[in-house]
């Protein structure tokens, strides 16, 4: 099944973009990074896809025959046949390289023997989410980090501010208080941590758990503006940021010293230099570190003056 925006191809966003993640046994997965590597590179597609025995993660950019080329291939392997991916578009080529990485696990979170595959939570299509977060017997958690809490998130939903996934199930144990209400709602960028989180939950001894099915990314993509529960905009892992309501690009730019998003407002800070700091690291960089961000930021001027893209950007 494919989860497709149905947004035509226009020369404001010629480029597609394709989430995709699949929970399977793939004893073989080592095997196929070469090929998918390969396969990639031919057809213009960049991004990264993480593989592991578990299955495969990742998102991937380029024009619409390369990505249709690399799903096909995706599919046509037994253990990605069911796989399903959801698309936007990127007025911009969203990354900068392709990567196919072999991986312990395809989302982090640190525990063995917790398996998507055999216990998983209940999933909410994005037209009932409302519903269920707006019921007084729920909890709503937000599984994601506090970089991209920090743009945008549900009305009412808890944020346990985690800097990476690891942390998510030590936040759980801590907060005794989740077990006060019956219902517990998770969700996350696309989906795939709440695989694993819910699944972690149900480990816990919790019993209603659900996740919203898609993602974020699915919810902006079909819930209207005027119907939606969400305040802000959705943090995405390539160039473009974020993205908001009808997956429309957002506005808001990286700190390419420490990877937080940043708004406008933030960018007239006395503390923002682009590629330097911003006002979430200024404090934590010496002026050692800004020096040499600056020499970075300087040879990055050099590549776009030339035409071209430095590598670390």
């Amino acid at each position: 099944m494919t989860d497709t925006l149905t947004q035509p191809t226009s020369v404001a966003s010629p480029f597609l973009v394709a989430a995709l993640y699949h929970f399977v046994s793939v004893p073989r997965f080592e095997s196929l990074r070469e090929p998918l590597q390969a396969l990639c590179e031919t057809n213009g597609v960049k991004g990264t896809l993480l593989l592991a025995h578990e299955g495969i993660n990742g998102t991937i950019g380029g024009p619409d025959d390369g990505i249709r080329t690399v799903l096909a291939y995706l599919r046509a392997q037994p253990e990605f046949a069911g796989l399903e991916h959801k698309e936007s578009r990127a007025s911009k080529m969203p990354f900068l390289r392709m990567k196919v990485k072999l991986k312990k696990e395809i989302v982090t979170i640190g525990i063995e023997n917790i398996d998507p595959n055999k216990v998983v939570g209940t999933y909410v299509a994005p037209q009932d989410w409302n519903t269920l977060i707006s019921d007084p017997d729920t909890i709503v958690i937000d599984t994601r980090n506090d970089y991209e809490t920090a743009i945008g998130t549900f009305r009412g939903a808890l944020d346990p501010k985690t800097k990476t996934f690891r942390e998510f199930p030590e936040w759980v144990r801590q907060n005794t208080g989740l077990h006060n209400k019956p219902k517990i709602a998770m969700y996350c960028t696309g989906g795939i941590r709440c695989e694993k989180a819910t699944a972690f939950m149900k480990d816990q001894g919790f019993d209603e758990v659900y996740h919203l099915k898609g993602g974020i990314l699915k919810y902006l993509e079909e819930v209207p503006r005027e119907e939606s529960l969400w305040d802000g905009a959705c943090f995405v892992f390539d160039e473009r940021v974020s993205v908001e309501h009808g997956l429309k690009e957002g506005e808001h730019k990286l700190c390419h010293a420490c990877r937080n998003p940043i708004t406008s407002e933030e960018i007239t800070s006395p503390h923002y230099e682009e590629g330097v700091s911003c006002s979430h690291c200024y404090g934590t960089r010496s002026e050692e570190d800004r020096l040499r961000y600056r020499q970075r930021q300087h040879q990055i001027a050099l590549a776009r003056r030339r035409g071209q893209k430095h590598i670390g950007t």
